[in-house]
């Protein structure tokens, strides 16, 4: 029992003594007639705590809602119900003003990610604790207690109660000061991480230039506005400040008294999702679980609903238009949104997604984007040429409370680019540097489209371009109807596959047959008496039925892509003949590109912007083609599916992709060194830059872990593989074929050749980093310890042929910077296989 507890305790008795004892002192309290100190009596009926008209006085600016907040002077309070006490809320941070190149995404990102929390009373102290649901438990069952044992809720910070206000109607509400709160440098409401701190050189937080903007109450959340401010040795901007000054927007929301069902994860069909483990279970271990995130939707009418029709929710999706967007932009922003309703209705709603326009100052004057209540599409005045589509959901349930899409001023820079070099060659709309805005608007519709997509809960589908025959691509009638790929959630672009002369005027994706089941697997409402065993059964049938049609397959991000067939920016099904075709394509582009970039009185910054996209776009193809070597086929099974899971790419593609590697990535693109373009933009990088870009593409094909794939093929495998050996042959022999001719060695070949030499001494002399955990799954990491592996022999065995090769040809040829270079070439490899020599 603490003092003050005990003194309440003891009563007057121990008051009384007290008194008595300190009677003589000048430091004694006054006291009435009544027999309470001068003090108490002024507080009236709060006992130790101020009276309440005290500390919120008249002069007070109060705003009602889920707390009371009061602003006196300049200082800030919540008065906190009593039943709100112990309620779970999300905190969700957002930057919300911030300085250049502070970081990647600007105004409207998360500082943090979401964090649950609650407030809680403790003696004479309100806590605010931070709570996880990682790890759970039923509540009725024993194991519980132990749950919350293991996982103590730690304190974020500790107020006083400054005030108690007592109402017989209703409840009774604690009054606490938040100020210092939100002038400190509290780590879970911080706009800088540990990186940012060190990099920026941040000494401290100063309390002087930290201050709170606005408080603003509404039934179910609080929206906090402050200014943080740092003291930087070494700022992104302004640097003669030594400053950094952050604006945050903290949103807590009261998470819903009603929990959405979970939906578990099903590997064939792409949701985002949480992650849980969950204790007190039957079986012998504790269970990992995996639910989506998605969208609580029921209909208005459920009978109706059941029996097949279209329903409207009770609560659609609805998405506002920042008041910050231009309004020609406007429109096409809202109809990316609204193109999901068609996907919707195959999960039997209509009318379930919605954009609408800001609010004017009249119909909503306390509307701000940042307002946690609200789905914005948010317009930034930033220069990162992207956009992207976070979401805040329950931790609990996955449920998804709330979605901004943060669209950065420069996307349509980006988009320019894509649909440029991807379709100006069959595209006549895409040949100039300025489109019309029609054009920038359909495009602008599009990625308007995909990130509402992730929004929804749904993932990159990076497989589902694989569904379409290259050919089919080529069909005017087919991409009309069907775009590019099955998901637009695929990062498969336009389509650089057809060709001048084929007819086509489609060249965008659109939502698709795999983004129709995606919603309709996810969204589909099941009545409360089905259980969800019930719903999982029902979930899982139709997925069956839809396992072996490529349209619904579902390719996941991955860093590294073991699986050829899900990778990003590609389309088709045979990346070798997509390859050719767009690289004929891109010879097209090259060759008018001074033409169409043309601008009277312009500099050539557009050439050489576009110039450098096609390179990097011939770069795609090789990569594209590259995963083939060495790929794994990765198709999620159950128990009630026959056939393997994981397979091994046969081996006559593997030789295919090593056959166009030769041709179109190792040989030199002649038609990339056009002079007309080079003469009028910086070519004193051109050869270091095809050195560069070719690099890439060997560096790739000898990883480690793709010559580890096929050293496990070869020793798995009862069918004619393509083993390592054959492999490491082709790459040697492909890169060094003039030694077999006895020819001249060209730059752009040496330089390529050299760095052969440099590659193999890193496969003779490196290890692979060490990789764990989370890291490992999504870059597909393959494990190989080199050193003990059949790697280190097989290179050297290709030092050792390539040594003899080159000392048999040296004397046969007569160009000087050939010979100097096969010299230098025996010299780099003597020195591999013998450091000592």
């Amino acid at each position: 029992m603490d003092y003050l507890n005990f003194m309440r305790h003891k009563g007057w008795a121990v008051l009384l003594l007290s008194i008595g004892l300190v009677a003589g002192c000048a430091t004694s309290k006054e006291t009435t007639s009544s027999g309470k100190s001068a003090s108490q009596e002024e507080n009236g009926e709060n006992g130790d705590y101020k009276a309440y008209e005290k500390v919120i006085t008249d002069e007070a600016q109060s705003d009602e809602g889920l707390f009371t907040v009061h602003k006196v002077d300049n200082k800030y309070y919540y008065e906190i119900p009593d039943s709100v006490l112990n309620q779970e809320m999300l905190l969700v941070s957002r930057i919300a003003g911030t300085q250049n190149d502070l970081s990647f995404g600007g105004a409207g990102m998360k500082a943090r990610s979401q964090q649950v929390v609650r407030w809680q009373i403790k003696d004479d102290n309100i806590l605010l604790r931070h709570v996880s649901y990682e790890s759970i438990a039923d509540e009725n069952n024993p194991i519980y207690e132990s749950v919350k044992n293991n996982n103590y809720e730690p304190i974020v910070h500790s107020f006083d109660i400054e005030t108690i206000k007592k109402d017989s109607v209703s409840e009774n509400t604690k009054v606490i000061e938040v100020t210092d709160f939100f002038t400190s440098d509290v780590p879970l409401i911080s706009g800088l991480s540990d990186g940012q701190r060190k990099q920026f050189e941040v000494r401290r937080l100063d309390g002087e230039r930290s201050l709170i903007d606005s408080i603003r109450a509404y039934p179910e959340n609080i929206e906090t506005r402050h200014i943080l401010t740092y003291e930087s040795g070494s700022p992104p901007d302004d640097a003669p400040t030594g400053t950094i000054s952050l604006e945050m927007n903290q949103s807590m929301i009261l998470l819903p008294d009603q929990q959405m069902e979970k939906r578990v994860v099903d590997d064939r069909v792409g949701y985002f999702s949480i992650e849980q483990i969950k204790y007190g279970g039957e079986r012998h271990r504790a269970d990992e679980k995996q639910f989506v995130t998605r969208y609580e939707l029921v209909p208005k009418d459920k009978e109706a609903y059941l029996d097949g029709e279209l329903v409207e929710p009770v609560e659609p999706i609805v998405y506002y238009i920042d008041p910050a967007t231009p309004k020609k932009w406007r429109p096409y922003l809202k109809q990316g949104v609204e193109d999901w309703q068609k996907a919707f209705e195959e999960a039997g709603f209509k009318n379930a997604i919605i954009a609408k326009d800001p609010p004017s100052e009249e119909e909503n004057p306390e509307f701000t984007p940042e307002d946690v209540r609200y789905s914005v599409i948010r317009y930034i005045a930033n220069d990162i040429p992207n956009a992207q589509g976070p979401h805040v959901h329950d931790p609990r349930t996955g449920q998804i409370l709330e979605s901004d899409i943060l669209w950065y001023h420069n996307v349509m820079n980006l988009l320019r680019n894509w649909y440029f070099v991807q379709t100006a060659a069959a595209n006549p709309e895409a040949r100039s540097v300025q489109f019309e805005d029609e054009v920038m608007g359909e495009l602008v519709r599009f990625v308007s489209a995909h990130e509402v997509g992730h929004t929804l809960g749904l993932p990159h589908n990076w497989g589902s371009s694989y569904a379409y025959p290259v050919d089919s691509l080529r069909s005017p009638s087919f991409t009309e109807e069907h775009g590019t790929a099955p998901s637009i959630m695929d990062y498969a672009r336009f389509n650089y596959i057809a060709q001048p002369g084929d007819g086509v005027e489609s060249f965008g994706p659109a939502i698709g047959e795999y983004d129709e089941w995606s919603i309709k697997w996810g969204y589909t409402w099941f009545p409360e008496d089905m259980s969800q065993e019930e719903q999982q059964a029902t979930l899982n049938e139709w997925t069956r039925e839809r396992a072996d049609d490529p349209r619904y397959f579902y390719g996941r991000q991955t860093g590294s892509k073991i699986d050829p067939r899900s990778q990003n920016e590609d389309l088709g099904n045979d990346a070798m003949k997509a390859g050719e075709l767009g690289i004929e394509n891109l010879k097209r582009i090259t060759d008018n590109l001074i033409e169409w970039t043309h601008r009277e009185g312009a500099d050539y910054d557009e050439l050489e912007e576009l110039y450098d996209n096609v390179v990097t776009q011939w770069g795609r193809y090789m990569g594209h083609v590259t995963k083939n070597v060495g790929g794994v086929y990765e198709n999620h099974k159950t128990y009630s599916q026959n056939g393997p899971v994981y397979q091994f790419v046969p081996r006559e593609t593997q030789e295919r992709a090593m056959t166009f590697l030769g041709e179109f990535a190792f040989s030199t693109p002649e038609w990339m060194l056009n002079e007309d373009i080079l003469d009028r933009i910086n070519q004193s990088t051109v050869v270091n830059n095809l050195r560069s870009a070719q690099v890439n593409v060997l560096n790739d094909l000898t990883n480690p872990q793709r010559i580890a794939r096929l050293i496990e093929f070869d020793a798995r495998s009862s069918d004619d593989t393509y083993d390592t050996f054959e492999m490491m042959d082709d790459v040697r022999s492909i890169i060094w074929s003039e030694l077999e001719n006895n020819t001249a060695i060209g730059v752009h070949r040496r330089n390529l050749q050299r760095a052969y030499i440099e590659r193999m001494a890193y496969l003779m002399t490196e290890e692979l980093p060490d990789v764990s955990g989370e890291m490992k799954e999504y870059y597909g990491w393959t494990d190989v310890d080199v050193s003990q592996s059949d790697i280190r022999p097989i290179v050297r065995d290709q030092l050792e042929t390539l040594q003899r090769d080159i000392q048999r040809t040296q004397s046969r040829v007569s160009d000087r910077a050939t010979r100097v270079h096969l010299a230098d070439a025996e010299q780099r490899i003597e020195n591999i296989l013998d450091p000592n020599s």
